[in-house]
């Protein structure tokens, strides 16, 4: 996957808002907001199926940056390198029948984000991508 790109990982600005969690909270909290991030990159991909996807992928600490936006949220980072595809380790993605939900969120309908909000996204070892419905 080419760089730079914004993705979500554990930073010490996460670590700060949740002081209490352990990295596994803390992991699941930056894919949180990575699902959410998937929602605009769905947006801008009119062909793209619509469901959230997130990527996990093992990324050393010296090929990402901290985001310096006070808009960003405490887990946004800049990937600086190149992701090679066999350092992707999972995918979190939406189930099929959460299509519609997705579909009337990028419409703007505040019941269908909240209703995103609730579902799990349903996970996938590397070996599976490319085997997820769509």
């Amino acid at each position: 996957m080419p760089a730079p790109r914004r993705a979500h990982a554990v930073t010490a600005a996460l670590r700060a808002m949740f002081p209490d969690e352990d990295d596994e909270g803390l992991e699941y909290a930056a894919q949180l907001a990575a699902a959410d991030d998937s929602l605009e990159l769905v947006a801008g991909s009119p062909e793209a199926p619509r469901l959230r996807l997130v990527l996990t992928a093992d990324v050393g600490e010296h090929d990402t940056a901290v985001v310096a936006d006070d808009d960003a949220a405490p887990s946004a980072v800049e990937v600086t390198a190149a992701i090679p595809w066999d350092a992707v380790a999972c995918a979190h993605v939406d189930e099929p029948a959460a299509a519609g939900d997705v579909a009337a969120a990028l419409a703007g309908d505040p019941d269908a984000v909240e209703r995103l909000d609730e579902r799990d996204l349903l996970w996938y070892d590397a070996t599976e991508l490319r085997s997820i419905p769509r």
